[in-house]
Formats: C-alpha cells, structure tokens, sequence
C-alpha cells in the first residue's frame, strides 16, 4: 500500500517553513495523543503519522531526500528515535522531562467565596471561617506506611514516578502505574490515613477583612492551603469577598449611589432633607424647581479606598414620586393647580414641556428642514 504524503499528513505546503511544519506538528501531536484518546485505535495511528512525518521533514537532509525521491528515498532510514529539537516539542506539550524523579509536591492553594454586607466592607471587620483541611498524617509522618514498616522504593519505575513508554517512532514519560508517581511502593498501609499520606477534617480561621474591600478582592492567608507531600510546604488560602446586595445603595469602586424618592411639593418649592449614609444621616439642600434624575454629590460619605486614604463621595439622585390613592379634594385640588399653570406664563413653569411640543411640531410640519435649509452650511 502507498504511504501518504507526508506534507498532507500535516496540512501544509512543501514549501513550508521550519517553524510552520513544528506548528502544525504540534496541533496534531495535542489532538492525536494517545493520552489523550486512551483505546483509541483511529487516533493512536494518526499520532503515529504525524510523528513520522515530522521526524523527516524537521530534519533538513531527510527533507531533501524525501522532496528528491519520495518515501523510496527513505528506506532504512526512519525510525531513529529522539533526536535534537524532536524531544524538545515534546517537552512543551507534554511538561515533560526523560527521567529524573519527582521530588515532593507542594500543597494545593484553596479559594474561600466569603459573603459580607456592605456595611461590613465598608468598615472592616473579623469573620470567622469553617474550612475542609487535608493535613500530613501525625500516624506516619506522611509516608502512607503502617508506623514501623518500611517503605521501598519502587520496582517499576525505581523510584522516578515515571516509566517510559515506546509507542511507534519516539518514546513518552508517563505516571508509574504501580506507584501512580511517587516512586515508592507501601507494603503495609498506615490505618489511620489507608496509605494516604494524609488526614480529611475542618478548621476554624478568625479572617481579618480591612475596610474598603471591594467585590472580587481576596484576601491570602499563606499556609492555609493543602499540606504537600513529605514535609513539602503547605499551600496558600485565598479568601474571596463577594458583598452582598445592599437594598439603599448602590457601589462603583469609592463612590456610593443612593436614589432618593421625594414629593412633587419638596422638590417644586424647595427644602432640606434628611439623605441616608453609611455613616448615618446627613442633610441635603434641595433646591426650588429640582426635576426628577437630578444628581446631587455629598462629598466624603462614600468609601474609603483600602489602597489608599481617599474617601470617595456619595451621589444622591432624586426621583419625583407621583401620588396614589387620591381623594376626590386632592384630585380636585390638583386640578385648580393644574388650571392655574395654563396661560402666558405657561412656558416659564413646564420649560421642557414646551420646548418638546415646539420640537414635535416642527418635526411634523417641516419648518426644521425648512429652517436648515435657509440657513445653508454657513451656521
């Protein structure tokens, strides 16, 4: 049967350069792996070609043969093994090394969501945390063996934590499925851990949260994590703050957002109110003829920034609310005032009432365009 062409095998041209071919190598080497797709016969024989196509057209003499002669040019020739830069893409994609051994692993980091209120945020406070601990073995020391029992070192993979495996034109490290990576076989398992090494249980943690903490921020208490492997260092606890939705403010960074419902009357004729803080109440001045969506800044009742010693400002909106439930005086009542306002002086009470209407006039009768085309482009 006649091989296919190596340059089709990868998807690229015969002119490709080096660092193309690797590419394309590489993407169907991470695909195709048999790591990857266990007791997959279709792919383990693409992994395979894809190997054997770039050992020759990575090597620029195999290269030129095969483009002079074809896969006739070759014979006896295939099958070298690793060499020089073959290895090394494998040690890319892979993390892996030829041999050596695994030295003990450090612990594992944990990430702590913690829930606070604003008001905690805002001003700091202490919390305490119940958290799942996994702990070296007092028993064994850690070494998963039965205390006065020996613990050998591997017979497969002598003590590496890995075997190497031959698998067509190159060989791959993988995890020792006797000892699955540490190097060490345990005749007679510890009782307490069941040759673990380890213990599963819950701690309690007093977590100081510095005021200004923002949704997001975290915390690290180091050595909180997971214990490591054979006295390797413990890792690291991450405490997350996520704050809670308040039901009066609103936060950006340093800035609190507040909005604020007042009657038709304050706000037509004016007045001091009393605003919500985080601080307590704080009076605001309201002028005469506010509308609805204004913004009003009360400077320095917002948040303290926990990078800095700046304290942000509160924005207090107001939002006109219109009464409900009226009764039959009130509803007349609102309507003398509403006869009151009409007349020549109409435009001066409702500016934007009347400045809209005037514009949707235009707009259907076309003095706009009219207007703007008298007007030329010199404006």
């Amino acid at each position: 049967m006649s091989k296919i062409c190596y340059y089709e095998i990868l998807a690229v041209s015969k002119t490709a350069s080096d660092g193309e071919i690797k590419k394309a190598y590489r993407k169907m080497a991470m695909k195709f792996h048999p790591d990857r797709n266990p007791d997959n016969k279709e792919s383990e024989n693409k992994f395979k070609e894809a190997s054997e196509a770039y050992e020759v057209l990575s090597d620029s003499q195999k290269r030129a043969t095969y483009d002079q002669f074809g896969h006739a040019g070759l014979e006896g020739q295939a099958g070298g093994g690793f060499e020089g830069g073959f290895g090394d893409i494998f040690s890319e994609m892979f993390g892996g090394g030829f041999g050596g051994q695994r030295g003990p692993q450090a612990g594992a980091d944990l990430q702590y969501e913690l829930k606070i209120s604003l008001e905690e945020a805002v001003a700091g406070t202490s919390v305490d945390i119940r958290i799942p601990t996994k702990d070296s073995c007092d028993a064994c020391d850690g070494s998963g063996a039965e205390p006065g029992s020996a613990v050998e070192t591997c017979p497969t993979c002598h003590g590496a934590g890995q075997v190497r495996m031959q698998q067509g034109f190159f060989a791959v490290n993988r995890a020792c499925p006797s000892c699955h990576g540490s190097g060490k076989r345990i005749k007679t398992p510890c009782k307490k851990c069941r040759g673990e090494g380890f213990t599963h249980g819950h701690k309690t943690l007093s977590v100081k949260i510095p005021a200004g903490v923002d949704n997001g921020d975290r915390i690290r208490l180091q050595g909180e994590g997971e214990a490591g492997e054979s006295g390797a260092p413990r890792g690291d606890l991450y405490v997350r703050m996520n704050i809670k939705k308040h039901a009066i403010f609103e936060r950006d960074g340093d800035t609190l957002y507040c909005e604020l419902p007042m009657s038709f009357s304050t706000t037509a004729l004016g007045g001091t109110v009393d605003v919500p803080t985080l601080g307590g109440s704080a009076s605001l001045k309201i002028p005469a003829g506010t509308q609805s969506g204004q913004r009003f800044k009360l400077a320095g009742k917002g948040v303290k920034s926990v990078r800095s010693s700046r304290v942000g400002d509160m924005i207090v909106e107001v939002h006109i609310e219109t009464p409900v439930k009226l009764t039959a005086r009130q509803k007349e009542l609102l309507q003398e005032f509403d006869e009151s306002l009409k007349g020549k002086h109409h435009k001066q009470h409702s500016p934007k009432e009347h400045g809209f209407f005037d514009s949707v006039k235009s707009f259907f009768t076309g003095d706009d365009a009219k207007k703007d085309k008298d007007d030329g482009p010199w404006k």
